[in-house]
């Protein structure tokens, strides 16, 4: 019962014609969605829990579900701090079938992440590593704008540094999602298949279980293609017009 995931289905079989449209839309705007208050006291919890742990190389899990991922990456990398966010209160309480002690090198909180990006660009918060996994794919045509990819936060998401990697088990999310990615930062991103026999997400561990293909795309920003970014994003202002608010 558990290997029984149903492959995407979608009418679109390429990179969405209006992708490259709607990223130089959003890099050239300003997005001004006001922050909710209760993402900011989550936000201010995380942020003192990873200052209290010495500051230590920043890795966030965008998205981490029951925070399985979270628990991986801290074992993994005991050196560093990450901060495992989901909107999901429901999601965050539930048994993530974890063998062992809870990494001290941890803190999962429930917000929003449109919010919590933002709020970690103003704080200029520069991240050691940032994972999105598996997120939704919203496959029909007209949900573009509900992809990260496509939404108005991802200039804000790519500018927060580090190695950004993003998975799915839709190929031509993950293929948006890196030509997105390389058309803000000028660098080459490719979508790459991806196999692991030690998975990290109950959905990554369902996908392979139920047959499916896996991919991912992966960019080092780092810290100092920040300024190149900011530079990328400006071309794309003077190039299409007069920054708009929305």
């Amino acid at each position: 019962m558990y290997a029984n995931s149903r492959s995407i289905s979608s009418a679109q079989t390429t990179i969405h014609e209006q992708l490259f449209m709607l990223v130089d839309k959003h890099a050239r705007s300003q997005f001004q969605k006001p922050i909710m208050p209760y993402n900011k006291e989550a936000f201010d919890a995380s942020i003192a829990a990873w200052t209290r742990a010495g500051n230590a190389p920043l890795i966030l899990d965008a998205g981490c579900g029951v925070g399985l991922s979270s628990l991986h990456l801290a074992t993994r990398y005991p050196d560093s701090f990450i901060i495992g966010v989901d909107q999901s209160a429901d999601r965050l309480s539930r048994n993530t079938q974890w063998r062992g002690d809870t990494p001290d090198n941890l803190i999962t909180v429930r917000a929003d992440l449109v919010d919590y990006w933002r709020l970690l660009q103003t704080a200029g918060v520069q991240l050691a590593r940032h994972y999105i996994l598996y997120p939704n794919p919203w496959p029909k045509v007209g949900q573009l704008a509900r992809r990260w990819h496509g939404h108005a936060v991802f200039p804000t998401l790519a500018s927060l540094g580090g190695e950004l990697e993003c998975r799915s088990n839709w190929r031509i999310y993950i293929e948006e999602f890196a030509a997105a990615l390389a058309h803000l930062s000028g660098q080459a991103v490719t979508c790459e298949s991806y196999v692991t026999e030690a998975p990290i997400t109950p959905f990554e561990r369902k996908y392979i279980a139920s047959g499916h293909s896996l991919w991912r795309c992966r960019l080092n920003l780092g810290c100092l293609n920040r300024s190149k970014f900011i530079e990328k994003v400006d071309m794309l202002g003077e190039i299409n017009g007069k920054s708009t608010v929305y």
